[in-house]
């Protein structure tokens, strides 16, 4: 990211150039790790220089976590085409994509980070998970959502957020494994939610009745076959003596 050469900048470009630098840095490690000195030295310009675009650090990681937050928010855009497993596996892969460039500064977009209690990181928070569930509503065709059908969704952007969160710390399973796992996730709480509700199980037999035996859906399906016979049985209830 350091720019070697000086040059003369406009006020915006020499803005964005220091939110490229600063989120670069950011993404590499955390953001109380990072000094206004760092941030210079890497878009090749002095300490007051920072300050004279940016009244502290904490405004700067403002500023990174905006585009941050943008662009994660954009990772759960996808066409409207094909079934509804193989898009969210597409948006997993993405989701996963930015999760593995940007580690600990994901972390610090989720988490706060040094702007814990900022009323503006907050919000660009909230505004991703809106954002992501938004895109899935979309995805689903449904205008107006039912109350389960929010509960379900939102649940599902918030396990894809703590599963990211969960791996970073090792890396431990594969991530495809995971990215398709997710979707399983949304699938099985789909699925419960349609045992309780006729609204939510129009919903999911429609999704369902979509779906290639070879998508993600169908994989689950087999998967849980598969998995059924090795089962132990299940023992009657026991009633109490009358």
């Amino acid at each position: 990211m350091t720019t070697g050469v000086r040059r003369r900048m406009g006020v915006d470009e020499r803005r964005q150039q220091l939110i490229g630098v600063a989120l670069d840095l950011f993404s590499r490690r955390s953001p109380e790790d990072v000094s206004i000195d760092e941030i210079a030295a890497a878009a090749g310009i002095s300490r007051p220089l920072v300050y004279h675009y940016f009244p502290g650090k904490q405004s700067l990681y403002e500023a990174a976590l905006r585009r941050a937050a943008d662009e994660l928010a954009a990772r759960f855009l996808e066409p409207l085409e094909g079934p509804l497993g193989a898009r969210l596996l597409r948006v997993m892969g993405r989701f996963f994509d930015f999760v593995d460039e940007h580690g600990p500064g994901f972390s610090a977009l989720m988490r706060g980070g040094p702007a814990v209690g900022s009323s503006t990181a907050n919000a660009m928070i909230d505004g991703v998970r809106q954002a992501a569930y938004e895109q899935i509503i979309t995805h689903l065709g449904v205008s107006e959502p039912p109350a389960r059908l929010e509960l379900v969704v939102r649940s599902w952007v918030s396990l894809a957020e703590s599963t990211a969160l969960i791996w970073l710390d090792g890396r431990r399973i594969p991530r495809e494994e995971l990215e398709m796992q997710l979707v399983h996730d949304f699938a099985a709480l789909a699925a419960v939610s349609a045992a309780y509700d006729q609204e939510m199980a129009g919903i999911v037999l429609r999704v369902l009745s979509q779906e290639p035996a070879d998508g993600p859906f169908g994989d689950l399906l087999a998967r849980l076959s598969a998995f059924a016979p090795d089962a132990p049985a299940v023992p009657a209830q026991r009633l109490p003596n009358p």
